[in-house]
């Protein structure tokens, strides 16, 4: 079930009451019902995910599941530049209970269908990276088993290690391409040292496509988005996951994997414009944030900028 949003989470500097000019995300942002939620304009929602179990299993450090509420508050305080028909909405969260995953992915997914029922953009904040599974079902039961669902996954691990014992943080795309032959996955940011070379050769055997982080610079950045344009191009519908431990931990120490080579934020950000503009693209994920871990709440707010960046796009983009 959806757990309401902390009181005070949406609150923040108020500059005017009202001039919009001088708004914030606090002073528009709805926090409506979700089964009576019937927005007539153009719409993102944003869904909470509070699970860390898929990281526990997968031995990874936990802390991501005190994300959503931490990701939330550094929104509240980013300037708002929308006019009145384009709306903002928080419905809450989903939580996963007694470590049963599965039951949170699911519920995570009906909530997911939900919302894209209602021509909504849902905008998930994780989470350990177990979202995405949840996020798939959601997109998956909406636009039904036939049409193709190609998935971009912005990563530094291809997080398809075997789910023999149990699923987890780093099972789920392998979940997902053994179940559906008609969703195709490419990850952008591998590291050669974050995976061994049993997953690099599944990679191979289950028709992955991938770019590795250190072929990505901001020089390169043109060819790169072509290829995204390509894969894009190959489906009917695609959803956009990113893991913050592809970047820099330099800029990014929250996460439950920090990585020295990770990839510049600016080539995140222009992965993130790229993918939500186009009119294909459904929904945007973040995970891996790990409050407990950061320093200065440097990842968390760099977190909210890039999830910033994904609303703005679904917002500004033509044809919706």
């Amino acid at each position: 079930m959806l757990n309401k949003v902390k009181d005070g989470i949406w609150s923040g500097r108020t500059d005017h009451r009202v001039n919009r000019s001088s708004f914030r995300y606090h002073q528009i942002i709805e926090l409506p019902q979700l089964d009576d939620y019937k927005p007539e304009n153009e719409t993102c929602v944003i869904i909470g995910f509070e699970s860390e179990e898929g990281v526990r299993r997968n031995k990874g450090k936990v802390g991501a599941a005190n994300a959503p509420d931490a990701l939330r508050s550094e929104l509240a305080n980013l300037p708002w530049s929308f006019p009145p028909h384009k709306q903002l909405a928080d419905i809450g969260s989903v939580k996963c209970l007694e470590e049963n995953l599965e039951e949170a992915q699911r519920q995570l997914g009906e909530t997911i269908t939900k919302v894209l029922s209602k021509q909504i953009t849902p905008i998930i904040l994780g989470g350990g990276h177990e979202t995405a599974y949840g996020h798939y079902l959601g997109a998956r039961n909406y636009i039904g088993s036939q049409a193709k669902l190609g998935i971009i996954n912005i990563d530094a691990h291809f997080d398809l290690r075997s789910y023999d014992e149990q699923p987890s943080s780093g099972t789920m795309f392998k979940q997902i391409l053994d179940q559906d032959v008609n969703s195709s996955y490419f990850v952008v940011g591998i590291q050669r040292f974050g995976n061994t070379q049993e997953l690099f050769e599944r990679a191979d055997e289950l028709n992955v496509k991938y770019i590795l982080e250190e072929s990505m610079d901001v020089s390169q950045i043109d060819k790169l988005n072509e290829r995204l344009n390509d894969f894009i191009e190959e489906n009917d519908y695609i959803i956009l996951t990113l893991c913050t431990d592809v970047l820099n931990a330099a800029f990014a120490p929250g996460v439950s994997a920090p990585s020295p080579f990770g990839l510049d934020p600016s080539i995140v950000r222009s992965i993130i414009r790229n993918v939500t503009t186009n009119k294909k693209t459904l929904s945007f994920d973040i995970s891996e944030v790990n409050p407990l871990l950061d320093e200065h709440n440097r990842t968390v707010k760099l977190g909210a900028y890039l999830v910033n960046e994904a609303i703005t796009s679904f917002l500004r983009r033509e044809n919706k």
